[in-house]
């Protein structure tokens, strides 16, 4: 008999981690072996592992954390895995990150609204080798097209929705001002407007942000 699925979260949310790293426990074939609070953390802690000699886990990560997001925490892990199940909980579903995670190598992505049960079964999905995309998400992928956005351009554009400073954007995008202000150029130029409100407008227009 095989032993539980071994998995390592990562959420910079406190509370949102512990409390999925709670419910999951409740599954008895399903063991948190880890949590990180960071996607640094998360490599940290999977490489350890491997230099212990032990089986990869299957990684469920944050798209939004500080340092590398989720996404590109979970191409680092399959740079150093190739294969190992990787999925992506987010409460941005837009379809710039899912097609972007897709192409990265990740097996799941779903919304962090999903019920626990949802999660660990997609769980399962990924460490059998399967995949797992929301069907709302992969429909709205679809119906938007190919966005000219990245998936940064995008965030900072929902961030900029409500009229927040450059400095606010970029305390809320994990990013410096400077940065900030180069995607915002970035976004506009691709949209053909002038200002950050007409971005917004555009941009959920044709359906590439909330």
């Amino acid at each position: 008999m095989t032993g539980p699925i071994e998995v390592m979260i990562a959420d910079d949310e406190h509370l949102i981690r512990t409390a999925v790293a709670a419910l999951l426990r409740l599954e008895d074939d399903i063991d948190v072996v880890a949590e990180a609070a960071s996607g640094t953390e998360l490599i940290a802690l999977w490489d350890r592992r491997a230099q212990e000699g032990l089986p990869p886990a299957v990684a469920v990560i944050d798209l939004q954390m500080p340092g590398p997001d989720g996404i590109d925490t979970a191409a680092e892990l399959l740079r150093r895995t190739p294969g190992a199940a990787t999925l992506i909980v987010t409460s941005h579903g837009r379809p710039g990150y899912l097609k972007r995670a897709l192409a990265t190598g990740v097996r799941g992505f779903l919304p962090k609204t999903v019920p626990a049960a949802t999660l660990a079964q997609v769980i399962r999905t990924v460490d059998g080798g399967g995949r797992y995309v929301d069907p709302e998400l992969a429909a709205e992928a679809i119906s938007a097209g190919d966005s000219p956005l990245t998936a940064r351009e995008a965030d900072v554009l929902e961030f900029a929705a409500d009229g927040a400073s450059v400095e606010e954007i970029a305390k809320r995008a994990h990013l410096s001002p400077g940065t900030t202000r180069n995607y915002l150029s970035s976004a506009m130029a691709k949209l053909d407007v002038g200002n950050r409100y007409e971005a917004v407008v555009r941009a959920r227009e044709l359906g590439w942000i909330l």
